[in-house]
């Protein structure tokens, strides 16, 4: 059946609608020099987004530029985006750890009028074109809705939190610990700031055991960095048993690293929340070029399954980020699966 003009423009519209994150071009435009300064090089989850961005710059025709790696250091990060600016960058995507320490240079790459693509970490102020992130408070609810269950809402966990100077920390933190009130008020929970850092979630994690040996649950914010340590730790207390065993403690982390689903398959943990490393890499070059292009985007449901939020200092594309357990744990769509 072939449509009228008018009702081909209608049905173009719509499509464009429900895509939610229709753009719209705005003046200038053309393109230009993608820089990139990757957050760190200390963890499995990092590890997996790096190798992720050439490959995903390729398939998108990105003109990206060698990337800076900042060490968790907002000084590095700092000097890395100046250096980027000075080499001709005319968008900067970036991770920052710490999200309050960043105002000072969003405003400097604002007045340069330099886009901003921020990836999994939300910066408390300053201008961003586009965050993307998936719902950090979801991960905190669901870690707790998990470990409520698994412990029949009565007893012990330790929540291994990541840095609270992060976003993301305070939101995986505030959610779990919301939810555990509200929830499973029989629930007592240990919350221990690790700052991302797996030698000091080794031995708060040590500690609490030895204080509170019935503790049955842990929520590692963190599985590239809290993952090996732990399980270190519950080797050595002869505590790493299968959930069978009356001993097993339930444990469940964020990340959904190859490494955590081969200690889900071996009963080590039990679950995870897969946060989309591939997807991050991939939609913080597509926004990228597209901030390079002059093109905006709008709140709504997007075309890959997630949905764009309003900001109070600009937009956040929340990706989806699925729940891992020994049911789904081999499920070929999972990233963690597809790593080589």
């Amino acid at each position: 059946m072939k449509l009228g003009p008018a009702v081909a423009v209608a049905a173009l519209l719509a499509v464009v609608t429900a895509c939610g994150s229709g753009t719209s071009t705005e003046g200038g435009g053309g393109g230009g020099k993608v820089g990139i300064d990757h957050p760190r090089a200390d963890s499995d989850f990092w590890n997996s987004y790096i190798k992720y961005v050439p490959q995903m710059a390729g398939e998108l025709k990105v003109d990206l530029m060698p990337a800076t790696n900042s060490q968790n250091d907002v000084a590095k990060l700092v000097n890395n985006v100046q250096a980027l600016i000075g080499q001709g960058a005319k968008v900067i995507v970036m991770a920052p750890q710490d999200t309050g320490a960043v105002a000072n240079t969003l405003q400097q790459l604002e007045n340069k009028k330099i886009p901003v693509v921020t990836v999994d970490t939300r910066p408390d102020k300053g201008k961003v074109y586009m965050v993307v992130r998936a719902d950090n408070r979801a991960y905190g609810t669901k870690a707790c809705e998990f470990l409520g269950e698994k412990l029949g809402g009565k007893g012990k966990v330790v929540q291994l939190q990541g840095a609270l100077s992060s976003i993301n920390g305070r939101d995986r933190s505030e959610a779990f610990s919301e939810c555990m009130k509200a929830k499973f008020p029989g629930i007592t929970v240990f919350s221990e700031p690790t700052e991302w850092e797996g030698s000091k979630a080794a031995s708060m994690l040590q500690t609490r055991l030895e204080q509170n040996p019935d503790i049955k649950g842990i929520y590692m914010h963190a599985g590239g960095v809290h993952l090996a340590p732990t399980l270190q730790v519950l080797k050595q207390k002869g505590l790493l048993v299968p959930p069978t065993d009356d001993k097993h403690i339930f444990v469940i982390s964020n990340d959904g690293i190859p490494q955590e689903f081969e200690a889900i398959r071996k009963g080590d943990i039990d679950a995870t929340v897969s946060q989309p490393a591939d997807l991050y890499a991939k939609y913080a070059l597509f926004y990228a070029k597209a901030a390079a292009d002059g093109k905006s985007f709008k709140p709504g449901p997007t075309d890959h399954g997630s949905t764009i939020i309003q900001l109070p200092n600009g937009l956040e594309d929340q990706l989806p980020a699925p729940l891992v357990t020994k049911e789904n744990v081999d499920d070929k769509s999972l990233w963690g699966n597809q790593v080589k």
